[in-house]
């Protein structure tokens, strides 16, 4: 059991060190984005006088070290700082009402990405396993190339035109799910669930290739081992074979997979976002990088990376504790 700690404590501290690097890489990369807030929110016919006092009110006239620790130490805090459109927009107005801070921004939409991959997950984890444990068990048929070739052609393919297709398909041929997700607060729940359906289903469609192709890697790997083999000699049916014995010796590898894919459902949602126009923290990513609201841009990407991160030192942690022959390594 102090080994199974020892192993876990270093992951933590790994993943902490990778954090650290990427907010770097983050603060780095957003603050070398082409353009200027300042200028952009004058207009070309802005006086430089003008636009060094927006600059100098916002902090952008500090040096980007000083800058950095300033908002990892916000960040540390709690406070991802405010929102330079939504704090422009309140001095412009002399009202201070908006919602200004970017927690304040990220909170709902970060909820509704959060959603949609719920319903993602939901849809896709046990569809893939059920491929998986199909394609295994009928190997080398016609349903198992069929699976690949399926599964592979929708890997393969943008997720935007995956998008257009089921748009095409289920909302504009047959009206069955509306093109839009534009979901509210408040919003009842099974409307809500309706809306979300086509990005859900397109979601799908790009993480089950992955979950169902290590599920069946996984379980025929397995299908030579003699436990298995004696599950045979016993008259069991192949079905309850691969379920009951291959299955469960084969979680390590498909939870690693299930993460990485839960992660994507969370960091790679952008562009599934922008097409449906659905209200998450993808939408909101875009819209902010195109007025150059950095905080915001910073946050986001922080987010995603802690998400994808911490999904990550979640599949390690399991597979350590799922499998044996990691828990006491030689």
């Amino acid at each position: 059991m102090g080994n199974v700690l020892t192993i876990i404590l270093q992951r933590l501290t790994l993943g902490l060190l990778t954090l650290l690097i990427v907010s770097i890489v983050i603060f780095v990369a957003v603050n070398l984005l082409p353009g200027d807030f300042a200028q952009s929110i004058l207009g070309q016919g802005a006086t430089p006088e003008a636009v060094a006092s927006i600059r100098e009110d916002l902090g952008l006239d500090q040096p980007m070290v000083t800058r950095y620790f300033d908002w990892l130490g916000g960040v540390l805090r709690g406070d991802l700082g405010t929102s330079f459109a939504q704090a422009n927009f309140a001095s412009f107005t002399g009202t201070d009402s908006g919602a200004t801070t970017v927690a304040q921004q990220i909170a709902p939409r970060f909820a509704n990405t959060m959603f949609l991959a719920m319903i993602t997950a939901i849809i896709a984890v046990p569809f893939s396993i059920f491929l998986g444990v199909l394609a295994a068990l009928y190997r080398n048929t016609v349903f198992d190339r069929a699976t690949n070739i399926f599964t592979l052609s929708s890997i393969s393919s943008p997720e935007f035109f995956l998008a257009y297709i089921l748009i095409l398909f289920l909302a504009v041929l047959n009206p069955i799910f509306p093109s839009l997700s534009n979901i509210f607060e408040g919003m009842p729940f099974g409307e809500r669930v309706e809306k979300s359906m086509l990005p859900a289903l397109t979601l799908t469609l790009v993480v089950t290739a992955h979950m169902m192709r290590m599920t069946r890697a996984a379980i025929i790997n397995l299908l030579a081992s003699p436990y298995i083999e004696m599950a045979r000699l016993k008259g069991l049916s192949p079905m309850r074979v691969i379920v009951k014995h291959a299955l469960p010796n084969a979680l390590a590898p498909i939870i690693n997979v299930i993460a990485l894919n839960l992660a994507y459902l969370i960091t790679g949602v952008v562009v599934v976002e922008v097409v449906f126009v659905y209200p998450g923290i993808g939408q909101l990513f875009v819209d902010s990088v195109k007025i150059r609201d950095i905080p915001v841009v910073q946050a986001c990407c922080l987010i995603f990376a802690t998400a994808f991160i911490l999904l990550n030192l979640t599949a390690d942690i399991m597979s350590i504790l799922s499998n044996p022959r990691l828990r006491h390594p030689k």
